[in-house]
């Protein structure tokens, strides 16, 4: 089984800057609702089994949620499927939200 690596939001922020990168929010529709990273595709992790297929195992792929639990099972999940550069936020969108205040 391949392995997925964990990821700072410093780190996330550097990739978004390059490009090239599937940023996937795997939390649920009301908790999307309360704030997200603009550049993420919504994908509940619920979901994740019955729609893996709609994305490109080759892509670079991070996936975050509210703290990383479920994003890291996200990324497990995705990995154990065959993707080949998988990321984990660690800290999710709360870590993602404390870095943007730290830059300001």
């Amino acid at each position: 089984m391949n392995d997925f690596k964990n990821i700072t939001a410093a780190e996330l922020a550097a990739l978004l800057q390059l490009g090239g990168i599937k940023l996937i929010d795997v939390r649920t529709d009301a908790e999307i609702a309360s704030g997200r990273i603009p550049q993420a595709d919504a994908l509940p992790l619920h979901l994740l089994p019955l729609r893996l297929s709609e994305l490109d195992k080759n892509a670079k792929t991070v996936f975050y949620c509210h703290v990383g639990g479920r994003s890291a099972q996200a990324a497990a999940f995705a990995a154990g499927n065959g993707f080949s550069d998988v990321y984990n936020l660690q800290g999710g969108i709360t870590a993602w939200a404390h870095a943007a205040q730290a830059i300001v």
